[in-house]
């Protein structure tokens, strides 16, 4: 790909994301789950928008996973775990522009298999 179709790829992504994100916060009770995805790793975080605080965040790199689905789902239940912890068992969602398909829909899925209500 050349660089013009890599930043219009990018813009597109924003505008997802501003949308998404005008339409969902999160609260200390049920804090909004921000994703991102990258090539090689893939990372969350809770937050509450309310105080703007990360209450739990989670990085495939101190994990040795990679951002591949098998992996990625090993990322949803250790994060699962975390936030259990940090004593949350309720989130929304925030896919952060991506599309929900791949390793963003298999660590959603690891979420809820885990017992994390969205």
């Amino acid at each position: 790909m050349n660089a013009k179709t890599l930043k219009a790829k990018a813009a597109t992504r924003v505008q997802r994301k501003r949308r998404v994100r005008a339409h969902i916060t999160g609260s200390s009770a049920k804090p909004r789950v921000s994703v991102f995805r990258s090539n090689r790793y893939m990372s969350a975080q809770a937050i509450d928008d309310g105080q703007s605080v990360t209450l739990a965040a989670i990085h495939s790199k101190s994990l040795s996973l990679k951002a591949n689905r098998e992996d990625a789902a090993k990322l949803g239940e250790a994060f699962a775990t975390t936030l259990k912890d940090a004593g949350i068992n309720e989130i929304v969602f925030d896919r952060n522009g991506y599309v929900y398909h791949g390793v963003v829909s298999a660590f959603a899925e690891a979420l809820r298999a885990n017992e994390i209500k969205f």
